[in-house]
């Protein structure tokens, strides 16, 4: 292969694997949020586009993330206390089909729906690379937190009260 078409082929592929990043790169707090599908472990579809007129939390986590394991319990009771309030919590395991009876036994504990992400990209939020991490979307289906940029990617129950719970007093 000449030098040219090899540096036309990494050109090409450096590209393909940055443009995940970018679009994550791209997301803006107050900017209307990309739109994600989660498909539930039972198969149903909720599009962050049919919630408009609540708070929504996408979580991304996996079994194998001990991080993940001790946020999942705090937002499901978060998510079950204020889920009158308008708060729907998706969240997206980025583990194996092979994983799936694990991922059932914690889906079973929680408060809001599961799905198995199936890759490690999630449409406009880029690819996920560090677990846990979640986004905010308000009311009107703006990204009100970009989890990208948050120190600690685990949810708290102060950060939570800090973030969320205005959202839902509007």
């Amino acid at each position: 292969m000449s030098g040219g078409a090899r540096h036309w082929i990494l050109s090409v592929l450096a590209a393909l694997l940055a443009a995940p990043a970018a679009r994550a790169a791209e997301l803006r707090v107050g900017a209307p949020a990309p739109p994600l599908t989660l498909v539930t472990l039972d198969g149903q579809h909720i599009s962050t586009a049919d919630l408009r007129g609540q708070v929504v939390i996408l979580t991304f986590w996996a079994t194998w993330c001990a991080p993940c394991r001790a946020e999942l319990p705090l937002l499901s009771d978060y998510a079950a206390r204020h889920h009158a309030e308008g708060l729907t919590v998706l969240a997206f395991s980025l583990d194996d089909p092979e994983r799936l009876a694990e991922v059932r036994a914690i889906a079973a504990t929680l408060s809001f729906p599961v799905g198995l992400l199936g890759s490690d990209r999630a449409g406009g939020y880029g690819r996920m690379w560090r677990l846990p991490v979640s986004f905010t979307i308000d009311r009107a289906g703006r990204l009100a937190n970009d989890g990208w940029k948050e120190k600690n990617p685990a949810l708290q129950a102060g950060r939570l009260e800090e973030l969320v719970t205005p959202l839902l007093a509007k």
